[in-house]
């Protein structure tokens, strides 16, 4: 079976620590959607490690990480990644496996994307200038280059064709750029990236499944920036939600098992776009201080408010989740009292369900409080006021608590006795 682990709200739940902890009970970790827009966060023996493209059981001896078809990747970016890898003396050659179906993102497509971001003004998404957006243009235009082309003899005619027409869409912009020591940079990654091991997508993860192998794949950003599903326009490029897992790696929707659905303690968002439960005050600016909420990818002062609960309640059924893990539980403990968001109001009425347009439509939101618990240990028995928080969560939820992160570490995870934890 494959299990699956993915955000619940705008990315940056703690999805890679998640991973990682769980990743011994897996032989293989694959990454389904996205690119180097993700940035997964991973404190290991006190050293902290950003991934970005590769999948976060990488650190994990014996196991195979697998950048599954779903993917988009920047040669440069995943070079870095895999030097700074190695430079740690983690065998990535050993580990590491890359679909022949994953796209490539091309200079000329981060060069777009940056133009393209410059050009809306006030109206920017918040893009992390990364390539993502265009690189899925080409994709879904049926223009992309993909990993298995670098061994192509046409390869070279084939990224010319793509190049030049991305340099005509850019004379619509007046943008700056010298291409030139980018794409040299880029096909010097090209060659290094022929070293690694490719595969033929179907072939490759269902014959694991075939052979009895335990699979968990790996989401980036977070279901409220889901292309469809999220806070349209202001959303990732991709399916972020559980029903990209069968596309994005080329299984079954029946080979499927637990989702796992991660989320703080509150909520936190990087660049523009709805969110109802910001706090845009002290309180707001304590929990970005306190949780040292600065984006992994792009380094930017995240946005912060208390828990959402009718978004988090959206993003479980979308998802079909089967149980939670909250993290950053710890941060909470910051305060004498903390918020719920229970419900929205708007156009005159109280409700727990999201709007089609969170963009245009002016939402208060209605938020209960809680008391914190203090600092907790692993093995002690959890604090009253913490039990009451997780049975809130489970009964608005209809989903149980799994695991609650008590801190950045890997040994500060606390798992339930009573919940349905992976055997």
């Amino acid at each position: 079976m494959v299990d699956v682990i993915l955000g619940l709200q705008w990315g940056d739940e703690g999805k890679g620590k998640i991973v990682d902890y769980l990743a011994d009970k897996y032989d293989i970790i694959a990454r389904f959607q996205g690119g180097p827009n993700a940035g997964h966060t991973l404190h290991i023996n006190g050293v902290k490690h950003v991934l970005h493209t590769v999948p976060s059981g990488i650190f994990r001896e014996g196991k195979i990480n697998y950048i599954g078809n779903g993917v988009v990747i920047d040669p440069i970016i995943l070079l870095k990644e895999i030097e700074h890898l190695e430079q740690q003396n983690v065998p990535v050659k050993e580990r590491l496996i890359i679909s022949k179906r994953a796209n490539l993102i091309l200079p000329t497509h981060k060069i777009l994307d940056a133009a393209s971001e410059a050009a809306k003004g006030t109206a920017k998404i918040g893009s992390t200038l990364k390539g993502i957006g265009p690189t899925y243009m080409d994709k879904t235009g049926r223009n992309g280059l993909r990993i298995g082309d670098i061994v192509q003899s046409d390869f070279l005619e084939k990224y010319n064709t793509l190049k030049e027409k991305h340099l005509q869409l850019l004379q619509i912009y007046q943008h700056e750029f010298d291409l030139a020591p980018i794409e040299k940079e880029w096909f010097d990654a090209i060659e290094k990236l022929k070293n690694y091991e490719q595969v033929e997508s179907v072939y490759f993860i269902n014959k694991a499944l075939q052979d009895g192998k335990k699979i968990l794949a790996e989401g980036a950003q977070g279901s409220m920036l889901d292309i469809d599903f999220g806070t349209y326009p202001f959303v990732t490029s991709s399916n972020t939600i559980s029903a990209a897992v069968c596309t994005g790696l080329g299984i079954s929707p029946k080979n499927i098992g637990e989702v796992i659905g991660i989320t703080k303690a509150y909520c936190t968002r990087v660049g523009g776009g709805p969110f109802p439960s910001e706090l845009e005050d002290e309180t707001g600016e304590k929990l970005r201080k306190e949780g040292a909420e600065f984006g992994a990818t792009t380094g930017r002062p995240r946005r912060c408010g208390w828990i959402d609960l009718p978004a988090l309640n959206y993003a479980c059924l979308i998802n079909g989740v089967t149980q939670l893990i909250i993290t950053k539980a710890d941060i909470l403990n910051a305060f004498d009292e903390f918020g719920i968001c229970t419900h929205y109001e708007f156009d005159g009425q109280q409700t727990n369900e999201l709007p089609y347009d969170m963009v245009n439509k002016k939402i208060a939101p209605v938020f209960s409080y809680f008391k914190s618990w203090g600092k907790i240990n692993k093995g002690q028995q959890l604090p009253e006021e913490l039990t009451q928080y997780i049975a809130y969560l489970e009964n608005y939820l209809k989903t149980k608590v799994s695991m609650v992160s008590n801190g950045p570490g890997r040994d500060e995870l606390i798992e339930l006795e009573d919940s349905p934890l992976l055997a």
